[in-house]
C-alpha cells in the first residue's frame, strides 16, 4: 500500500507537467480566469523594473510588429492597456465584410480590460493564480517567448516555413490552442520571423513575466506640461457660440494628430505628444471620453468640451502625424477664426446628412479661415489621408500615382465674395458618401454620387469659365507660396504600393503628374479618408469611398493642367490615363474640357509641363525643404555624386525592387549616415480598382534616393562602407532579373534571418531618433521581406 501511495505521488507531478503542456484544463491546474490589477505606482520598484528594463525590450522587438490597426491579431503592445487587452481573432481590415463591424479601438470602445473579454480578447498574460510558475505556463506571451528559444530560427538566409505576406492568414491563437500551435508551426515563436532574443533580453522579459507582467501607472505631467494643457483647453472651450464652432472644426480634423508643445520643447528633443478628444466633462474634471465611430457623430451629451490627453502609446512611425501648438498658431488661429468679422447663428446639426458634408456644417465660418488652417501644417492635413486607416493596402491606395508633387491655391487669392458664395451655392452637390455611414450599398448610390459630382464639375466650369475669362488670373500667382516663411507649399505624396508618405518639399524628378489643391477639394478629402472613414465599416462604404477618390484626385489633376495651354490640357491629362475605356475618356472630357479659358503662363518651350514645372519650383523656391537631398553627408563629392545618381535609374529592371529599401553607409572619418531608396511603380493608368498588374508600365518605374526616413515599413536594409557605393550604384543600374537583386542583397543586406539584424535594427532607430527627433517613430516590420 506504501509503495503504490508512493508511486502515485511520483506520478503526480509528472502527469501534471504533461497536463500543462497539452494545453488542457488551466482552470483545474491554475484556477479561473480573472483579470488582475497590473499598473504599479509609477513610484514602485516594479514600475521602475519595468520602464528602464523591460518596456525598452518589448518596443524594439515586439511594437516593431504589434501596433496599430494592424497589428497582428489586434494584439498593440505599444501601451499598458494594449499588453493587458491581449488578442482577438477578428480582423480590423476585412474589405469584404456585408455589415460593419464593431468598433474595437484601443482607449476609446472600452476602457477596462475586463470590457476587452466581453469583445473576445484573450489575454496573453496569465490571469489565473499569481504564482511564478503559473504565470510562465498559464501565459501566452511567455509560451510564445519560450516556443522561439525551444525552435531558434533556422539558419537560412530565406527563410522557409513562413507566411510574410500582408493578408497572411493569421493564427490567433488562445492560451489553450496553444500546444497544437507549437507542434504544427515549431519554428513560429515569437518574434515572428526574426531572429532569437539576446539571452540577456529573453532571460529580462521572462523574470517579468515570472513575477506577474506588473507594468506602471501613467506617467505624469510636468507642472509646465500641465499649465500648458490648461492654458490650450481653456482657448478651445470659450463659450460663445462662435469659439464653440471654432472648436469643433479644429478638433475634426486633428482629432488623429500627435500635439506637442513646441514653445518648450528643445532642439534635437522628442517631446511628449497629446490627443484632442471630446469630453464630456469641462476642463479642471477628469476627462470623461466620447467615443462615437466618427469624430462628427452626435455625441450625446448637451455641451462637449475639447480636452487634451497624453498619448499612452509608444510612438509608431506609421500613425506618427505630429502637430505643434506654440504662441504663434494660436495667434494665426485668433485672427483667422475669433477677432474676424463674421456672425455665428447655431451650432451645427450632428445629422449625418448635415456633419458630413463641412461645406454644410461649417458653412457660417469664413472660408478662408478654414482654408488658411489647413495650408497652415497642410503636411499634417495631407498625412492624415495618408497615415489614417484608410491607407492600408494596395486596394486603398491605387487611387494615386506612386509619387506626385502638390501645391495649392493661394487663399488670400481666393478670398472673394464670389468664390463663398459659389461654394454655399454647391453645398449640396458637395455631399460625401460618408453621409450614408458605416453601411452601404455602393451600386445603388453610386449612381447618385456620381451625378452629384456631375453637376457640381458643370458649376465649377461655368464659374471658373467667368471668374478667369481671356486667361485674367490665371497665372502661377493663383498658386500659395507659403507667404515666404511656410515650407507646407511644397509637398511630395509617394505610393509605397499598399502604405503611403507625404514629406515637405519637391522629392524626387519631376512626377508624370501633379495636384493643385483648392479649399473645397482638400476640405473634402479629408471629410472622405479620414473623418468620415470608418476602418470598420463594411465593404461598400470602403468602395464608395475609393471610388469617389478618383473624382477628387482627377479634380487635382485637372487643377494642376488648366495651367497648361489650353491646347495641350485634354492631351496632357489622357497621356495619365492610357488605354482608358470609353466610359472613362467621355469623364475626362467632363471634367477637363468644358474649362476653356486661355492660360495667362508665359511659355518659351514646348515641354510644356516641365516648364511649368520649372515655375512653379521658382514661385516656392524661397520655402522649398532639401532635408532630403544629398548634400552635406561627410563623404566626397565623387561618392555623394555617385549616391544622388541611384535617382536617374529608370526601367523594367527594378521590377525586382521593393517599395522601400534603407541604407545605412558607414564612413572612416565621420557618422554614419541614413538613405531610404524609392521604388516607383509607374503605371498606364490608375482607373482600376482590382486590376493594378495589368496597367503596370514597368519601363518606366524609376528609383529616388533620400537621406533620412520616408516611409514606415522597410522592406530591406542594406549595410555598406562609403568606399562601396559606386559597387552598390553600379548594381542597381544593371539590375535585370530577381537573381541580380539577389545578389545585391548577397553583397549588402542585412536580412530578417540574420543574427545582425535586431542590432542593426537598433543603429537604424537611433540614428532616426537623433536626426529626426519630432517625427520619429518606431518603424514596422510586417512587410519586411523574405529574400
Amino acid at each position: 500500500m506504501k509503495l503504490r501511495k508512493l508511486f502515485v505521488v511520483a506520478l503526480v507531478p509528472l502527469f501534471y507537467g504533461c497536463a500543462v503542456l497539452a494545453g488542457f484544463n488551466f482552470d483545474q491546474m491554475f484556477g479561473d480566469e480573472e483579470v488582475r490589477a497590473r499598473q504599479a505606482p509609477i513610484e514602485s520598484a516594479q514600475a521602475h523594473f519595468f520602464l528602464d528594463q523591460v518596456k525598452p525590450i518589448i518596443d524594439k522587438r515586439c511594437v516593431v510588429c504589434h501596433a496599430c490597426y494592424d497589428a497582428p491579431c489586434q494584439l498593440k503592445m505599444s501601451s499598458v492597456e494594449g499588453i493587458d487587452r491581449g488578442g482577438s481573432k477578428d480582423m480590423v481590415y476585412h474589405g469584404t465584410r456585408l455589415t460593419a463591424a464593431t468598433p474595437t479601438r484601443l482607449f476609446e470602445d472600452a476602457q477596462l480590460t475586463e470590457e476587452w473579454r466581453d469583445f473576445n480578447f484573450h489575454p496573453v498574460l496569465n490571469e489565473r493564480i499569481q504564482s511564478p510558475e503559473a504565470n510562465i505556463q498559464a501565459g501566452l506571451m511567455a509560451r510564445m517567448l519560450k516556443q522561439k528559444e525551444l525552435h531558434p530560427l533556422p539558419q537560412q538566409d530565406q527563410l522557409e516555413g513562413f507566411d510574410f505576406s500582408i493578408d497572411r492568414e493569421q493564427q490567433c491563437v488562445t492560451l489553450e490552442e496553444h500546444e497544437a500551435y507549437q507542434k504544427d508551426y515549431p519554428n513560429w515563436g515569437m518574434p515572428f520571423g526574426m531572429p532569437n532574443l539576446e539571452s540577456s533580453e529573453y532571460n529580462t522579459l521572462m523574470t517579468w513575466l515570472k513575477n506577474g507582467g506588473v507594468m506602471n501607472e501613467h506617467i505624469p505631467l510636468t507642472m509646465e506640461q500641465q499649465a500648458l494643457v490648461n492654458h490650450y483647453e481653456s482657448l478651445f472651450n470659450q463659450d460663445l457660440l462662435k469659439n464653440r464652432v471654432v472648436g469643433r472644426y479644429i478638433y475634426e480634423h486633428l482629432f488623429l494628430s500627435h500635439l506637442y508643445f513646441s514653445d518648450i520643447t528643445k532642439p534635437g528633443e522628442t517631446p511628449r505628444f497629446f490627443n484632442l478628444v471630446r469630453s464630456a466633462t469641462p476642463p479642471g474634471q477628469p476627462v470623461k471620453r466620447i467615443s462615437t465611430r466618427r469624430p462628427y457623430d452626435d455625441p450625446g451629451v448637451d455641451r462637449v468640451y475639447y480636452r487634451l490627453i497624453p498619448e499612452q502609446g509608444t510612438t509608431v512611425d506609421k500613425t506618427h502625424m505630429p502637430y505643434a501648438l506654440n504662441m504663434e498658431r494660436m495667434k494665426h488661429w485668433r485672427e483667422w477664426f475669433i477677432d474676424a468679422d463674421y456672425k455665428v447663428t447655431a451650432l451645427p446639426s450632428y445629422d449625418p446628412s448635415v456633419a458630413a458634408n463641412p461645406m454644410t456644417s461649417f458653412i457660417e465660418l469664413p472660408v478662408k479661415a478654414r482654408f488658411k488652417f489647413m495650408l497652415d501644417n497642410a503636411q499634417n492635413t495631407i498625412m492624415s489621408f495618408i497615415k489614417g486607416p484608410v491607407c492600408r493596402g494596395q486596394l486603398a491606395l491605387n487611387v494615386i500615382n506612386d509619387r506626385f508633387w502638390v501645391f495649392f491655391l493661394d487663399p488670400d487669392k481666393a478670398d472673394m465674395p464670389e468664390v463663398n458664395e459659389f461654394y454655399r451655392d454647391q453645398a449640396e452637390n458637395l455631399k460625401l458618401p460618408a453621409e450614408l455611414e458605416s453601411n452601404t450599398l455602393p451600386l445603388s448610390n453610386w449612381i447618385r454620387f456620381s451625378n452629384q459630382q456631375a453637376h457640381y464639375l458643370e458649376a465649377k466650369s461655368e464659374f471658373t469659365n467667368r471668374w478667369f475669362k481671356d486667361g485674367k488670373h490665371l497665372t502661377t500667382d493663383v498658386i500659395w507660396d507659403g507667404n515666404g516663411t511656410n515650407p507646407n507649399a511644397a509637398l511630395t505624396i509617394m505610393r509605397h504600393f499598399d502604405s503611403a508618405s507625404v514629406v515637405q518639399g519637391l522629392v524626387g524628378e519631376k512626377p508624370k503628374t501633379a495636384w493643385v489643391i483648392d479649399y473645397a477639394l482638400l476640405e473634402r478629402i479629408h471629410y472622405l479618408l479620414v473623418a468620415g472613414f470608418d476602418v470598420y465599416g463594411n465593404f461598400g462604404h470602403q468602395l464608395m469611398t475609393r471610388m469617389f477618390m478618383d473624382f477628387l484626385r482627377m479634380e487635382g489633376e485637372s487643377n494642376f493642367v488648366a495651367l497648361l495651354p489650353r491646347s495641350m490640357r485634354h492631351k496632357e491629362m489622357s497621356s495619365w490615363y492610357a488605354d482608358q475605356s470609353k466610359q472613362f475618356s467621355n469623364f475626362l472630357l467632363r471634367n477637363v474640357k468644358p474649362f476653356d479659358q486661355p492660360t495667362q503662363v508665359q511659355y518659351k518651350t514646348t515641354d510644356y509641363k516641365s516648364e511649368l514645372y520649372d515655375k512653379l519650383i521658382d514661385k516656392v523656391q524661397p520655402v522649398l525643404s532639401h532635408r532630403y537631398d544629398i548634400v552635406d553627408t561627410g563623404f566626397t563629392s565623387a561618392h555623394e555624386k555617385a549616391l544622388a545618381s541611384i535617382s536617374h535609374i529608370k526601367g523594367e529592371g527594378l521590377r525586382s525592387m521593393p517599395q522601400i529599401i534603407m541604407a545605412m553607409i558607414d564612413t572612416d572619418n565621420g557618422p554614419s549616415q541614413l538613405f531610404t531608396i524609392l521604388h516607383k511603380n509607374a503605371h498606364s493608368n490608375i482607373s482600376s480598382l482590382f486590376d493594378e498588374e495589368n496597367n503596370r508600365d514597368y519601363k518606366n518605374d524609376d528609383l529616388t534616393i533620400v537621406r533620412g526616413v520616408i516611409g514606415s515599413y522597410p522592406a530591406a536594409y542594406l549595410s555598406l562602407k562609403e568606399s562601396e557605393i559606386p559597387e552598390l550604384v553600379q548594381r542597381l543600374q544593371t539590375l535585370n532579373s530577381e537573381d541580380d537583386y539577389i545578389k545585391l542583397l548577397d553583397r549588402f543586406a542585412v536580412r530578417r534571418s540574420s543574427p545582425r539584424f535586431w542590432p542593426f535594427s537598433d543603429r537604424v532607430h537611433a540614428w532616426y531618433k537623433q536626426h529626426q527627433p519630432i517625427e520619429f517613430g518606431l518603424l514596422d516590420y510586417n512587410r519586411f521581406e523574405n529574400r
